[in-house]
């Protein structure tokens, strides 16, 4: 790794209003000055070049150019909570790359955005750019290049605003960057840079008669996440439209504007299904346009698959392993539609388990915890969502048990307890969760006209509670492989305390069922957004019956007819594909998953059947007038949970050193189940009548 850096940006003196823009995260209003700047350096040598090492890194966002062509773009996220987003956090990112080259000389370019166009970005308030290398010659010599100020920069005044492109202005110049100070400091990212596959639309040679418009629609094959790119020829002006959507013409839009030839790659990370293109010639002259879509996602190069003999479940695990794929960016997103910041945990918890059986590199999931816990650190332990918050003591855990990276769980230790802190002021006199600052996140779902994605107390209170229990428990395991003694005796005994009061307080004897929350009034000084009053009525619904037997408080005997209630009572409501993940993982845990996998799983044939090009995120609107995506991964457990079940598959010590199987055809007639492990592709081979086959790599432990 090269570890030394000159930071550089545009000279002050002729670009003062280009400097500096407010930091956030939540980037919700571009600044006034966005821009995007280009920097650039050619290295001549005498000699031939074997390989280049670089390291680099921006801010806000960059394309980086070798010889060329796109090698890198970035930069890798800090994360980001909906909270706390007006103090800067004190970490940055720089990726590494390492090339084989044979050539004698090397062109390094880079364009740079100052300003945020994307929830995802951040930035520490000043424009930068850093690039350092180390080149080797085939005679084993070396030599070290790094930004300065012999490295050319202009503004390039074509990107005009966000989502913008305008080349009729006349080009800036380049002249000498400006080395600026180093406040970003960045560490080495811990995952690599994102790859990039251009797509390329049927009929997308566009011709253009002089004055014309019109409209094109080019459909593509799947939905993808990634960026605009388009190539333009013209001799007159032309103006173009252009907006990225899924299915319904619902979308992001980008205005281009050409007056000669050029092209555009752009910033905004859109989740196309689809190029919609509205065209108006200002020009004599016939032009053409060509349009078309880079996506962009993390490194996969093992994609594993689960076939089965039946179609449509097989088009369900494709169309869920897929979402993923272009979910797993810089950060884990909710949807490339959307990029929500690290913040909405719950989503990225499902997905790291979906890469379990699908692209099996982990480095993604345990990058995220630990920036969870970069967080809850920069925030006192209070995240957005409280269940969020809870939920990344699971997904820390069990990244740990796929991965085995205790320094993972070494560096989250201070996080967790800040975390555990904060609950502990939350408790009320009666062992529970009462005076949260919030019951976020339950379901996208409404009751009574009530929105539980931040419901009063009646319809939170259990969930939250029961979360919190499945929290401590996992602590209690992760302060045990800490050799935290002390602090794991005293989740157990947390946890055995509130499920005490859960079972006291939120369990009615009467009707055998969990109901969602107390009626008690909310105090006054907890009110807010996202902590309406409470009300009178009592909910008994699915969602805190499911988590209750999930997580163990109650037994055996109450959590499987608990299940079979969930499952029969069409009085107990819905839950949309995020909460049925919970479902899956409960009925799977006592051994329901002959009688249930495949009744739930049916959920997603006909959303699938609507739209099989990206994943739904609701199986139910939450209210007439919204609007799904089509690439939300939160919904995307059948791609974790069919495999599981048809292997029976246990994690019996961490990073699959011990693991077992029991596998079941839950109903089927032939399965093949691929899974991704240390020790190369394990894959089973099921089939009615038959002994199941294993095809197990070498130094794979397999407890018969």
């Amino acid at each position: 790794m090269i570890n030394y850096e000159h930071w550089i940006w545009l000279p002050e003196d002729k670009y003062p209003e280009y400097q500096t823009v407010p930091y956030s995260v939540l980037c919700s209003a571009v600044p006034e000055n966005f821009t995007v700047a280009e920097f650039k350096r050619e290295y001549n040598f005498s000699k031939t070049i074997k390989n280049l090492k670089l390291r680099f890194s921006g801010d806000t966002e960059y394309q980086l150019y070798l010889n060329g062509e796109v090698i890198a773009t970035g930069p890798v996220n800090v994360g980001g909570d909906f909270t706390a987003n007006n103090r800067a956090r004190s970490n940055y990112y720089a990726s590494n790359l390492d090339i084989d080259l044979n050539a004698d000389k090397i062109s390094l370019f880079a364009r740079v955005k100052l300003g945020s166009t994307e929830i995802l970005d951040y930035s520490l308030g000043h424009g930068g750019f850093m690039l350092s290398g180390c080149v080797t010659f085939t005679d084993g010599t070396k030599k070290l290049i790094s930004t300065d100020s012999t490295w050319l920069a202009r503004r390039n005044v074509f990107y005009d605003k966000s989502r913008s492109f305008n080349n009729s202005y006349e080009e800036d110049s380049f002249v000498n960057a400006q080395e600026i100070n180093n406040i970003w400091h960045p560490t080495d990212s811990l995952i690599p840079v994102r790859t990039e596959k251009l797509i390329v639309p049927e009929n997308n040679l566009i011709k253009v008669l002089p004055y014309e418009e019109k409209t094109v629609d080019l459909p593509l094959d799947l939905i993808y996440g990634g960026y605009i790119y388009v190539k333009v020829k013209t001799q007159g002006k032309i103006n173009i439209l252009f907006k990225c959507y899924e299915q319904n013409y619902d979308g992001y839009e980008e205005n281009l504007v050409f007056t000669k030839d050029g092209e555009y790659r752009g910033f905004k990370m859109h989740s196309a299904g689809g190029l919609l293109l509205k065209i108006k010639s200002e020009s004599s002259f016939e032009a053409e346009i060509e349009p078309m879509f880079i996506a962009a996602c993390y490194p996969t190069p093992v994609e594993a698959k689960t076939v089965t003999s039946d179609l449509m479940l097989n088009k369900v695990f494709d169309v869920c392993s897929h979402t993923l794929k272009y979910c797993r960016q810089y950060i884990h997103l909710d949807s490339p539609r959307h990029t929500e910041p690290l913040a909405c945990t719950g989503d990225y918890y499902i997905e790291s388990l979906m890469t379990l059986f699908t692209f099996g590199d982990m480095r993604l999931s345990e990058f995220d915890v630990i920036r969870t816990a970069d967080q809850l650190m920069h925030n006192h332990g209070k995240m957005f969502h409280t269940t969020y918050s809870l939920i990344w003591v699971l997904m820390a855990y069990d990244t740990y048990m796929s991965t085995g990276n205790i320094e993972m769980l070494k560096y989250c230790k201070n996080a967790l307890m800040l975390l555990l802190d904060l609950f502990d002021t939350y408790m009320g006199d009666n062992g529970l969760l009462e005076k949260p600052s919030d019951y976020m996140f339950i379901d996208w779902i409404y009751i009574d006209k009530i929105n539980l994605h931040h419901p009063p107390k009646a319809l939170g209170q259990s969930c939250l509670n029961m979360y919190y229990y499945g929290a401590l428990k996992c602590a209690a395991k992760i302060y045990s492989l800490l050799r935290e003694n002390e602090m794991a005796a005293d989740c157990e005994n947390k946890a055995e305390n509130l499920k005490k009061s859960i079972n006291e307080y939120l369990y009615d004897t009467e009707r055998g069922l969990y109901f969602e929350g107390l009626n008690t009034p909310t105090e006054e000084y907890l009110i807010s957004e996202h902590m309406p009053q409470n009300v009178e009525k009592r909910y008994y619904r699915k969602h805190a019956n499911i988590l209750a037997a999930l997580f163990g408080v109650c037994d055996k005997e109450t959590s499987v007819r608990l299940l079979d209630e969930v499952m029969n009572n069409d009085e107990l409501g819905v839950v949309q594909p995020y909460f049925m993940h919970f479902l899956l993982e409960a009925v799977y845990k006592y051994g329901l998953r002959d009688k249930y996998t495949l009744k739930i799983l049916e959920k997603w044939y006909e959303p699938v059947k609507e739209c099989d090009k990206g994943l739904v995120e609701g199986f139910y609107k939450p209210t007439p007038e919204y609007s799904f995506d089509h690439s939300h991964a939160w919904g995307g457990t059948p791609a974790y949970s069919l495999p599981k079940a048809l292997l029976g598959f246990e994690m019996l010590e961490e990073n699959f050193k011990k693991i077992s199987f029991n596998p079941s055809l839950l109903g089927l007639k032939k399965a093949k189940i691929e899974m991704p492990t240390p020790y190369g592709m394990l894959v089973c081979n099921l089939e009615e009548g038959k002994e199941p086959e294993f095809i197990i790599p070498d130094g794979l432990n397999v407890v018969k």
